[in-house]
């Protein structure tokens, strides 16, 4: 027969043993609790209220080159000069243009003072269309900055925002390469058209190729004016490099 501080040692024995197996489901689960127990009364336990997430802005997780043809254009949110933020997707409903701008490139200032963006935006804005000027300009690199920014948009007369993407995300998840290079999106948020602005290469609307000068924003405007499919999707930009990071 089993003398009670034999049977007091195997229940010390067996509690410890239950103690160092719960210890250990706790490790290997992450730390984890198990799920609290219905209360007295059948109901369930409040759970504890969680930390808000952070709330990230679109071109936080923008992928480079996302970006497709046929496909939703990329969403993103960036601040004006000003510091007001622009978020892409809250102009949905109406047709868009992004414009990758640099004040202080030779073809910009060209296309902006004799070329085909002298009037274009404003024309377009006119007839509704969002137009938005994106600088995609690091710190350091030719044309960073609210100063130089603000500088060129009185410079050039522009009545439409430009957004400042000091990192590049917006620009590389577009693909945008050169200043100009222009975006067209849809009224359901589609990218339509991307490419030069114009054939006319020297950005002064003087030399088109083919002889005859093309606006190739204005023609696809002019078609989802009309309903039809853009004639022209893409072309290749002409212009400055991007003055993205190094």
């Amino acid at each position: 027969m089993r003398t009670r501080s034999a049977r007091n040692s195997s229940a010390l024995g067996l509690g410890s043993g239950l103690l160092l197996l719960s210890s250990a489901a706790l490790v290997f689960s992450g730390g984890c609790v198990p799920k609290a127990q219905p209360e007295p009364g059948g109901t369930e336990p409040k759970a504890a209220a969680s930390a808000p997430a952070l709330a990230l802005a679109p071109s936080a997780v923008l992928a480079p080159g996302s970006a497709r043809l046929g496909a939703l254009a990329p969403d993103f949110e960036l601040a004006d000069l000003d510091g007001k933020r622009v978020k892409l997707s809250s102009f949905r409903g109406k047709v868009v243009v992004l414009e990758w701008f640099n004040p202080n490139c030779p073809f910009v200032k060209a296309s902006h003072t004799k070329g085909s963006l002298v009037d274009t935006a404003l024309r377009q804005e006119r007839s509704g269309v969002v137009w938005l000027g994106i600088n995609s300009a690091a710190s350091g690199r030719q044309g960073y900055g609210v100063a130089a920014n603000r500088e060129g948009q009185q410079q050039f007369k522009l009545t439409h925002p430009i957004l400042l993407d000091e990192n590049g995300q917006v620009g590389h998840a577009y693909g945008a390469a050169r200043t100009p290079h222009m975006y067209v999106i849809d009224k359901g948020g589609s990218l339509v058209y991307r490419g030069a602005i114009d054939n006319s290469p020297d950005g002064e609307g003087e030399s088109p190729q083919g002889g005859k000068l093309r606006n190739y924003v204005d023609a696809a405007l002019a078609d989802l004016a009309a309903g039809r499919p853009v004639t022209t999707p893409e072309t290749e930009a002409y212009g400055c490099s991007v003055k993205y990071q190094n």
